[in-house]
């Protein structure tokens, strides 16, 4: 029987510059999880990315083939952590099909931000937005600094957002548990807003509905961290404003961001969610969608 604990981490390789440094980040996460890592090159995904190679795949002949590309990603990944488990795969299929199906089984994804396309500094890739809107398991897109460059932990702590369905939250218990494993404090921002017709100008009612908002995002953080655990520090935070401010605010000050993405049975559509789908191109930081039950 397959346990949680064998599940590997999934990373996606198509030989650019940023999925090797995805492959950094994965080894690294394997290897603070103690799983397995598995690194995944689509054949298809020349047609997605173009052409513009990492230095690491550079061949005299101009000649790189699928093989290549995970081979030295597997060579990259054996360095960064000797002590985990490397499996590959090459498969003859779409990317976002094959990165999907294999997080079916996965602990989590891990993908960078951009591809090997020119227009990839703009946008993130659509690789992984596709997979972080439809994978059935956390999916982990490197953002930040330009080079987007796998690093250990510099800011020390991890932010999560907290959303309107605070009970059981699978994106709060994944935030709690990266904090346990780095051993860093978790800093969990729940934004609220007072709606415009709640406004009123009675003198006795001044500042009335704000304070009752900002009350209930109190609960509401108390709510999603019930069960956090003793030996993690959680750091409550409520944020008037919109949230996707509030969390691209927090993500400058941390080593991931942690967003849910609701998953809505029988929608075939992208089920990221505009804050998800914000924080996703504009975060200083790593940020980790983490499908959530609708």
């Amino acid at each position: 029987m397959v346990t949680v604990s064998d599940l590997p981490i999934i990373v996606g390789v198509d030989g650019s510059e940023p999925s090797l440094w995805a492959v950094d980040w994965a080894a690294d996460e394997a290897a603070l999880r103690g799983v397995p890592l598995r690194l995944v090159y689509a054949r298809l995904w020349e047609r997605y990315e173009g052409t513009s190679l990492a230095q690491d795949l550079t061949r005299q002949n101009g000649e790189v083939t699928a093989e290549d590309v995970i081979e030295t990603a597997a060579q990259r990944a054996r360095l960064r952590a000797p002590d985990v488990k490397i499996s590959t795969a090459v498969l003859p299929e779409e990317p976002e099909y094959s990165l999907v199906h294999e997080s079916r089984s996965a602990a989590a994804v891990v993908l960078g931000s951009r591809g090997r396309s020119s227009m990839a500094e703009a946008l993130l890739g659509s690789v992984s937005v596709t997979v972080a809107g439809h994978a059935h398991c956390p999916v982990i897109v490197l953002r930040g600094s330009h080079d987007n460059q796998a690093r250990a932990g510099r800011r020390g702590r991890i932010a999560v957002g907290v959303g309107e369905k605070p009970a059981h939250s699978a994106a709060v218990r994944f935030a709690l548990d990266e904090a346990r494993l780095r051993h860093v404090p978790l800093d969990a921002v729940r934004a609220w807003r007072t709606p415009a017709h709640e406004n009123t100008d009675h003198p006795l009612m001044a500042g009335e509905p704000a304070r009752l908002h900002e009350e209930q995002a109190a609960e509401e953080l108390e709510e999603a961290l019930r069960e956090a655990p003793d030996d993690v520090e959680v750091r409550r935070r409520s944020v008037e404003g919109p949230a996707r401010r509030a969390l691209l605010d927090a993500s400058a000050g941390a080593d991931l961001l942690v967003v849910g993405a609701q998953r809505r049975s029988g929608h075939f559509g992208l089920q990221l969610g505009r804050v998800a789908h914000g924080v996703l191109h504009h975060a200083a930081c790593p940020v980790a969608v983490v499908p959530e039950e609708a």
